[in-house]
This record gives structure tokens, C-alpha cells and sequence, in this order.
């Protein structure tokens, strides 16, 4: 299978694709392995994460620059990844031990009562291209400390990394047999999904995760998904409007907006909006767009070819309805797969760009009189993934932010995400819930032990 640079469209290498046939014989080799695993002490099995993250940061230089070459994220922003993937590993590595210890919930009169968190058993790690170290290691670290057996499937737009993934895990002490990786396109998917598993954790798109979720329902197995968003804003009139479109116009292009949580609709009150508007358009016409390898470079190449039309397709829907490009709004004239920073004013709800997820280099402003049309209007979508409010009155912003549908509200802030805290979706944006503790036992089941000494 050929791995090709967005920035050029020039393939740079190839790997080895699996056959669909053999994924069953990786699954069979995970299922004798697991209990071996399950049985290793909890401290082993951290020790291992702990060697995971010193590899990562012996190699953070060469694992950005696979990085980079076959997605095309900037070098900076793939340094960025490596770095935040850090603070993740230790967050799972301290809180793996007491999150997953028994807890007596009952002791008297020679009863003890106990909930143990037991692994699921093999789970499916079917992973993401656009923050593969993230979006990967959400999964597969608290599925190994948890004691499962994981076959990680990497995106194919990101074969080289989850290579240099596999390879990270096994190296720190993983047998190859409790971590399988599975490098393919639709069709090794598919096998993965035909096979015994116990769980499925997949990142992607909400038909895609539809589909997953019909094939795995006869078996029962575990589903989490992990889909798509329209995550909006409300720009409040009580705030300063350069800083907060200063601040916004990082979260919709950040990652070349290719993130599941950037800002991809604005709602700003009437009142800032024309200021607004002004210095989010002169923020981003002032992005470098370059060479994902140049320092300087903030915006890199779309990574799927295939999202140029569904981008030409957005602008053209806005622009009959009745929007303004205010800039951007067309591919760039050089090799690769380029889609020039785009900003759409006097958007509406109607439009395409305010509700299917672009998941590219556009955004979509509108106009709003008061808060409760900014809440109705941030509602009106089939995702729910997350939500902000840029407002001096953080009473006001709750307020607003508690009716709104999201996993995740942010005041002030947005494009983030936390260990400490739940990552979920709701509506088309997916089920279950990754990251914080409940990240650690979504990979276990429940056993209630009742336990009498007399």
C-alpha cells in the first residue's frame, strides 16, 4: 500500500498491507494471549506504559516527521501531539492502579460486598489519521493497563505512524501477540469486525459508524464511537472581539481544521460582530500557508484529496443562499491536496457549511440579536460533541452552555481536550466516552462479588 504526501501528492514510501483472511489467525493469536496479560500485576503493566512514554520521547523528532510526510500537519503542530501525548500517558499511568482496585462496597456481620473491574478481553482499536497518537492511545493505553488484548488498526492515511506505534508498544514490553496491529484499508475493517471481539473503539465518521454498529450488534459486543461534530461558538457582546477572534480563529483552523473538536460555526452577537468579523478575517489571512516541514508553516495540505470537493461543494452552497467569502473559498493551484483558509460571512443554518462537518480549512460566521437565538441556533444540528461561549459573565456563559446538547462546554476557550476530564459525544456524534477515569474502566465489565466469612 503506497503512502503518499498530501503536501505533494507524491507517494513516499509503502507498507505492507494485511490480507483480510489472516486478521482472524492475529485475532485467535489475542485471544490465547490475553489472560497471560490480564494476570501480570497492575504495577507491570504500568511500568510498561511508563517505558512507552520514554520511547516517545527519545524519538519525538522522527515519529513528528513520519507524521508530518504522510498527513501533512505542520511539524510544529505534530511536535505539539508528541508532547501532549505525554501528560496523557501519565495521567492513565497514575490513576490506572486505584481506579481499577477492588472497592468493597459493604462490610458487616461477616458480609463484605465487592465490585471488581474485570477486562473486557480482546477489544478493536480501529484509530484515526488526523491525531493518531492521541486518538490511539485514548484507547489502547487504559485497554493494556485494564489487562486486554488489543488489535489496533491504524487509518490508512496514517500507515508509517501506527508502524511506529506498534513498534513504541511493542518495544516497551507488549507481546506482539497482545497488541496486533492490523494495517489495511476498508477491508481488513471489515474482517476485524467479523471476528470474536469483545469491544469495538472506533474514531471516524458517523455513517461509518453506523455501519459498525449494525455488523458488531448481533454479537453484543462493546460499542464505543467516536464521530463527527459542528461544534459552535456564541461570541457574547460583552467581549473584548480582537482577543476572542484572535482566540476562535486558532480553534477553526488549527490543524488545518481538521480536528473533531474544531469551532466549525460562529454565532456572534450583533453588537461585536462587524469588529469581529474584521480581525478573524485579518487573523486568518495572516496563517502561513506552507510547507508542512517549515517551522513557520500553521496551515498544511487537506490530508483526504476527496474533502476539496465536499469544501468547493460547501462554499458554492453558501455562496447561492447567499453568504460572502470574505477569503478563501477555492483550492490552491499547487501539487498535493491544498484548500486556501476560508471564512464565510452571513452564514445561516440553512447552509451546508453551518451543518455538515467540514473537517477542513473553512468556517462559517453568523449575525445573532440575543442569547437565546445564539442557543437555538448552536442546537439546531444532529451532533452534539462540543459547545463554547466567549462571554466576561461566566453566569451568563453556564447558563447558556447547560441547554446547549454537548459532551463538552467550554467558556472562553475551545479546540481542547483534557485526561482529567470525559471525552463524548452525543446524538451523531458518537456513544461511551473516552479519556478521565471512566476512560479506564470503559475496558473493563463489573463483577459483583458477595462474600460472607461465616
Amino acid at each position: 500500500m503506497q503512502v503518499v504526501n498530501p503536501a505533494t501528492g507524491a507517494p513516499i514510501g509503502a507498507v505492507d498491507e494485511m490480507d483480510p483472511g489472516d486478521v482472524e489467525a492475529v485475532y485467535e493469536r489475542a485471544r490465547a494471549a490475553q489472560a497471560a496479560w490480564a494476570d501480570r500485576p497492575i504495577g507491570d503493566r504500568i511500568e510498561v506504559v511508563r517505558r512507552l512514554r520514554a520511547a516517545v520521547v527519545d524519538r519525538l523528532d522522527a515519529l513528528a516527521a513520519d507524521l508530518t510526510a504522510e498527513t501533512g500537519k505542520p511539524i510544529s503542530q505534530a511536535r505539539n501531539e508528541l508532547n501532549g501525548l505525554l501528560p496523557r500517558l501519565d495521567f492513565f499511568c497514575d490513576h490506572a492502579a486505584a481506579t481499577l482496585a477492588d472497592e468493597t462496597v459493604l462490610a458487616e456481620d461477616g458480609l463484605r460486598e465487592v465490585i471488581a473491574h474485570e477486562p473486557l478481553g480482546v477489544v478493536a482499536n480501529i484509530s484515526a489519521w488526523n491525531y493518531p497518537y492521541f486518538v490511539g492511545s485514548n484507547v489502547f493505553v487504559p485497554a493494556l493497563l485494564a489487562g486486554n488484548a488489543v488489535l489496533y488498526k491504524p487509518s490508512e492515511l496514517a500507515s508509517l505512524t501506527g508502524r511506529n506505534i506498534a513498534d513504541l508498544v511493542w518495544s516497551a514490553g507488549v507481546p506482539e501477540d497482545v497488541f496486533g496491529l492490523l494495517i489495511g484499508g476498508g477491508e481488513v475493517g471489515a474482517a476485524l469486525l467479523r471476528t470474536g471481539i469483545d469491544g469495538v473503539f472506533f474514531t471516524g465518521s458517523h455513517p461509518t459508524g453506523q455501519r459498525i454498529a449494525v455488523e458488531v450488534a448481533p454479537s453484543l459486543a462493546v460499542v464505543q464511537l467516536e464521530l463527527g461534530g459542528k461544534d459552535p461558538v456564541y461570541v457574547a457582546d460583552d467581549v473584548d472581539p480582537v482577543l476572542a477572534a484572535e482566540s476562535l480563529a486558532d480553534g477553526a483552523f488549527y490543524n488545518t481544521g481538521q480536528s473533531c473538536c474544531s469551532v466549525e460555526r460562529l454565532y456572534v452577537h450583533e453588537r461585536v460582530h462587524d469588529a469581529f468579523l474584521e480581525h478573524f478575517v485579518h487573523t486568518v489571512e495572516h496563517f502561513v500557508v506552507g510547507d508542512p516541514r517549515d517551522e513557520a508553516t500553521y496551515i498544511g495540505p487537506v490530508t483526504r484529496p476527496q474533502q476539496l470537493a465536499v469544501l468547493e461543494a460547501q462554499v458554492d452552497d453558501a455562496v447561492a443562499k447567499g453568504a460572502t467569502v470574505r477569503t478563501g473559498g477555492h483550492r490552491l493551484d499547487r501539487p498535493g491536496s491544498w484548500f486556501a483558509p476560508t471564512v464565510i460571512a452571513g452564514a445561516t443554518n440553512g447552509m451546508a457549511v453551518m451543518r455538515d462537518e467540514s473537517f477542513g480549512p473553512i468556517i462559517g460566521i453568523a449575525s445573532v440579536a440575543e442569547d437565546d437565538e445564539a442557543l437555538a441556533l448552536m442546537n439546531d444540528t444532529e451532533y452534539g460533541l462540543t459547545a463554547g461561549v466567549y462571554s466576561a459573565d461566566e453566569d451568563r456563559a453556564r447558563s447558556i452552555l447547560r441547554r446547549v446538547d454537548a459532551g463538552s462546554a467550554y467558556w472562553n476557550c475551545c479546540d481542547r481536550v483534557s485526561p482529567r476530564l470525559p471525552w463524548s459525544g452525543r446524538g451523531h456524534s458518537g456513544i461511551g466516552s473516552t479519556l478521565s477515569t471512566s476512560g479506564i474502566t470503559a475496558f473493563t465489565r463489573p463483577k459483583a462479588w458477595h462474600l460472607r466469612s461465616s
